[in-house]
């Protein structure tokens, strides 16, 4: 079987033609936008699915240099710190709580589950680890670097059942976040608020010049925050609790450090090239879920045992319970409780990336929810990270 090697320019490439195919096939079905899939994920999943029937059939298989995919990620969590201003946080702090405690409650509650329904099969408990908050609130990061730790507590082979797993929220967290949303904005003709729309609902912005010197000033923020947070991120890589190291994904760092950067400016009164840090971060978004999407490898899942796949089946059940009835519940039943709850399937499945992209596709359609981009972001990106680290490993001194 010939094998390609793409290195990082020529993957990124091939990843613009997966998200043009994307918008080709969301333009011409009327379903994916009815449902509000977004264009990398339905672009990607045909790539992989013809990736997967190349590769079956023994003619060809894939590989490319992830490099950009990692730059591009770190860019967009990057534009997301700077969304963090404290005055923002005032703003919707009931929202900001509410919302985490749902968060740490779904990664509770997705290994409990997945450690249940292990033993009632008779096998290592550690398995519903690898199928729990690991790989989805954790992502295909927090994957390979728990993998490792469960296999030394007595897991074999856990890192590519967690891996094996991530692949398979990444594309479900995507898939049902749309639907839900959209159903109860549909059932409850749930509409923006005003304050969210600038007081005309549907209003475009007139097209202007583009201002080059405020894009230079919006990169050099991301670039200064992205070198300041690798800083901060081998600090956090020295944390420990219970005598386990505990891992934290790289971009919290440059998160962390735009953060402080946005508020030491807005105190001070400086300005900030926020519309030109959001455009970016919005294309370095989509590349980056356009590359993930290349990279699924579809046949770990054909591996999986009958105890996984109702594990994974079973996750993908509570997603939806939690998503539809319990976030937009106690959230409110609004606009904005609507567009969250498709942003939970996101980051609940698989990576905040996910969420971004459910609430970009859920808006584009619906209309904005500035309270949405606020709140999942600072939960899913900050927040949950350090509770999800912190639960898992009690989790694994507890089973192992």
């Amino acid at each position: 079987m010939k094998v390609i090697n793409l290195d990082m320019f020529q993957a990124a490439a091939v990843a613009m033609g997966v998200l043009l195919l994307g918008r080709f096939m969301v333009a011409k079905f009327s379903f994916f936008r009815k449902y509000c899939i977004p264009e990398p994920v339905v672009g990607g999943v045909i790539f992989a699915l013809a990736h997967l029937a190349l590769r079956s059939a023994g003619i060809l298989e894939i590989s490319f240099d992830a490099t950009i995919q990692t730059i591009f990620m770190n860019m967009f969590f990057c534009s997301v710190g700077f969304a963090a201003a404290f005055k923002m946080l005032k703003k919707g702090g009931k929202m900001v709580f509410i919302f985490l405690a749902i968060a740490i409650g779904t990664v509770v509650i997705q290994n409990t589950m997945g450690a249940a329904i292990a033993t009632a099969f008779g096998i290592n408990p550690l398995l519903g680890l690898a199928t729990g908050s690991i790989p989805m609130v954790g992502g295909h990061g927090t994957s390979a670097a728990f993998g490792p730790v469960l296999e030394a507590a007595g897991l074999d082979g856990a890192t590519v059942v967690a891996v094996a797993s991530a692949t398979f929220g990444l594309v479900a967290g995507c898939v049902i976040g749309g639907p839900i949303a959209s159903s109860v904005i549909k059932k409850y003709n749930l509409k923006p608020t005003e304050s969210a729309t600038g007081g005309e609902i549907g209003a475009e912005k007139e097209a202007g010049r583009i201002d080059q010197g405020r894009f230079l000033n919006a990169i050099m923020f991301l670039f200064v925050a992205l070198g300041i947070g690798t800083i901060i991120g081998k600090a956090l890589s020295g944390l420990t609790i219970m005598g386990t190291t505990l891992t934290f994904p790289g971009y919290i760092g440059a998160m962390m450090a735009a953060a402080v950067i946005r508020n030491v400016f807005e105190f001070k009164g400086w300005d900030v090239p926020m519309e030109e840090i959001d455009t970016i971060g919005s294309y370095c978004l989509s590349v980056f879920l356009g590359l993930a999407m290349m990279g699924l490898k579809l046949w770990q899942l054909a591996d999986l045992a009958i105890p996984m796949v109702v594990m994974l089946i079973a996750q993908t059940a509570l997603m939806f319970i939690l998503a539809r009835f319990v976030c937009f519940n106690l959230l409110g039943k609004s606009y904005d409780a609507a567009v969250i709850s498709g942003g939970l399937c996101g980051f609940g499945m698989g990576a905040t990336p996910n969420a971004m992209a459910n609430m970009q596709a859920i808006t584009k359609k619906n209309g904005p929810s500035p309270t949405a981009f606020l709140v999942v972001p600072l939960v899913g990106s900050l927040f949950i990270d350090f509770c999800n680290g912190i639960i898992i490993t009690l989790f694994v001194s507890f089973l192992g």
